[in-house]
């Protein structure tokens, strides 16, 4: 696999896209939202189904903001919620992380959000975010950590999930552990001032159980992950089918809690 070839663990399932609408700028670019002001230009690196982009587009009006996807058909998510929303505020760009197709000092702020962790040369990402960012301007990240997930009570078949993913994603050319390495990344990047933190999401009351545990129930069986987990022989059926009812064994649980780890920076040009 070539430095900058990755292939997207998880895909657009319904399964996927139900998580990924689910975030929003509050709970998934805090870090960020300080820094943020009207009639600023700010560029979203994989901006997924557009629901943290919309938000963002809300916090920058009536400034510029452009949304960046690897392919048409995922740029189409993002494009269909601005109008759901009613914004027509959002430019929609297809280009690669790696060699963004904006000139240099472009953008007041440049946005990723659980980008770094799937492409194939994220320090050649952040190069490129730092580029297309004026002096002055800001370039904020955040990522997963999945070896720092936490979750009660100890199931196996987590256990299972948890090895499998590290095992499909890093085949595909990605870093599930990106959160830790961010602050590296950034300053092999070349940036010298940066403020690095970490923030987490929690499922610990019924609903949320049963939202993120189903949700999960049905990613192992039916997206693009499972599909890579039986052709690469890294998981059969069988074993997917006794980890989602691990997942839903879970989200069952009275006193079941799981709580994800996300590295974050924000980075001074």
């Amino acid at each position: 696999m070539a430095a900058h070839d990755a292939v997207y663990t998880h895909g657009h399932h319904e399964s996927v896209l139900r998580s990924h609408r689910w975030r929003t700028a509050e709970n998934s670019a805090g870090h960020l939202l300080p820094y943020l002001r009207p009639g600023m230009s700010l560029l979203d690196v994989g901006c997924g189904p557009g629901t943290i982009t919309a938000e963002l587009a809300e916090r920058v009006a009536p400034g510029t903001v452009t949304a960046v996807e690897v392919t048409a058909e995922a740029l189409e998510l993002a494009r269909a919620e601005a109008a759901r929303r009613g914004r027509s505020d959002i430019e929609f760009v297809v280009a690669d992380a790696h060699a963004l197709e904006f000139p240099d000092d472009t953008f007041d702020v440049v946005h990723a959000h659980q980008v770094l962790q799937h492409v194939g040369d994220p320090v050649q990402a952040l190069r490129e975010m730092r580029r297309v960012c004026r002096p002055g301007g800001v370039v904020a990240v955040r990522d997963s950590d999945y070896a720092a997930f936490a979750w009660f009570p100890a199931l196996p078949e987590l256990d299972e999930w948890m090895s499998l993913y590290q095992r499909v994603a890093r085949a595909n050319g990605g870093e599930p552990d990106a959160g830790r390495r961010l602050l590296s990344w950034a300053r092999a990047a070349g940036f010298t001032d940066v403020t690095a933190t970490s923030s987490t999401w929690c499922f610990a009351t019924p609903d949320d159980r049963a939202w993120w545990g189903g949700m999960w129930a049905d990613r192992i069986l039916k997206s693009d992950m499972a599909r890579q987990a039986i052709a690469s022989g890294a998981a059969t059926e069988d074993d997917l089918r006794r980890i989602s009812a691990g997942w839903r064994a879970w989200a069952g649980e009275a006193d079941g809690w799981m709580s994800l780890l996300h590295g974050e920076l924000v980075c001074r040009v």
